[in-house]
């Protein structure tokens, strides 16, 4: 069986870890169609547009996108385009596992925790205009709909997955119509998974507890704001954005993207550390039901980083891009050629 996919390289660094993460990808056996396209200033360039339609047609068809890291202006400029493709299909799931790697000093080893992010709503969504002069209001939009339905999203993985315990993150102690909305949502979900341990806490404190103890979580669920922000707080438990996977999942398409920026410093030298691209691929692969597939590069990847001169050179390590997928791929093979040689 062929997938297709879309394909998205994105700006900077965003071909070369893209590049490499194909690489991967196809070495493991899976076979895919990929359909590739530019978005952002260099596809304005070309098309006169920042998202081409062929983008919106292309993954219409195949529901599947793999996207690199996109600069987005500061400021000014054009929208983000993660947040238009994110409005655009309805990916209204965000979701980010924070698992470390091996060879990764950090404060916290072994953290496992799961942000599930409200993707569509709240101030996040950029609804914002000039009142008059010097005055801006920006709108903070929550619904019932899309709170019940972050909600049970959250529950339903937890119970499919045996996570035991979920956190709904909130400051309805001031907002109190629209997180209180949210919270009554969750409330409301939770009463169907008995065998959840459901609780909430304010988002600053949360931030606190995050610091002192991320082991007293287990999967967070939060709106859309505090989800952008926890969910970077939380990757610096395991090494940064250049070590975490994203998600962004609807009911008929899904995007899996890097979530650090585009590094157009080191754009081209041969530099850029692929592990987010390819981590996000591996919960690509699992959508798509290629289980064996993502947990030989998982196994391949982890043995890698055991070996820190085949790692880049922003963890230590001695190799380019290339060479780190090239030792990804050697570890894959000789996962594949064991069986044999046992016999």
């Amino acid at each position: 069986m062929s997938h297709k996919v879309t394909l998205i390289p994105g700006d900077g660094i965003g071909p070369e870890v893209t590049q490499a993460t194909v690489r991967i990808l196809e070495a493991s056996g899976v076979k895919f169609e990929w359909e590739s396209f530019q978005v952002g200033t260099d596809a304005f360039e070309k098309y006169g547009e920042y998202i081409p339609k062929e983008v919106i047609e292309s993954i219409e068809r195949t529901h599947v996108g793999l996207k690199g890291p996109v600069t987005t202006p500061v400021g000014g400029g054009f929208s983000s385009i993660n947040v238009a493709l994110r409005r655009k299909f309805e990916l209204y799931a965000n979701f980010r596992p924070i698992r470390n790697l091996p060879h990764i000093p950090t404060r916290y080893p072994d953290v496992d925790l799961i942000i599930v992010r409200e993707n569509t709503e709240s101030l996040y969504s950029g609804l914002e205009h000039e009142v008059v002069p010097g005055v801006v209001e920006s709108l903070k939009i929550i619904t019932e709909k899309a709170s019940t339905r972050i909600a049970k999203f959250a529950f339903e993985y937890a119970r499919k997955n045996q996570r035991k315990k979920i956190h709904a993150i909130h400051k309805a102690n001031i907002m109190k119509l629209s997180d209180g909305l949210f919270l009554r949502c969750c409330r409301d979900v939770a009463k169907g998974y008995p065998e959840i341990t459901y609780g909430e806490h304010i988002v600053d404190n949360t931030c606190m507890q995050l610091v002192m103890n991320p082991y007293q979580y287990d999967m967070l669920v939060m709106e859309n704001l505090y989800g952008d922000i926890l969910s970077d707080l939380c990757a610096a438990f395991v090494g940064g954005l250049g070590f975490v996977p994203s998600a962004n999942l609807g009911d008929h398409c899904a995007i899996f993207e890097a979530v650090h920026g585009s590094a157009p410093d080191i754009a081209g030298k041969n530099l850029a550390n692929p592990t987010a691209l390819l981590r996000s691929s591996l919960l690509m692969l699992r959508h798509l039901g290629e289980f064996d597939a993502s947990t030989l590069i998982r196994n391949a990847l982890e043995k890698v980083y055991r070996h820190p001169e085949k790692l880049t050179k922003d963890i230590g390590g001695q190799a380019g891009t290339s060479e780190f997928a090239d030792a990804v791929i050697e570890e894959m093979d000789k996962a594949k050629a064991a069986p044999a040689a046992a016999l």
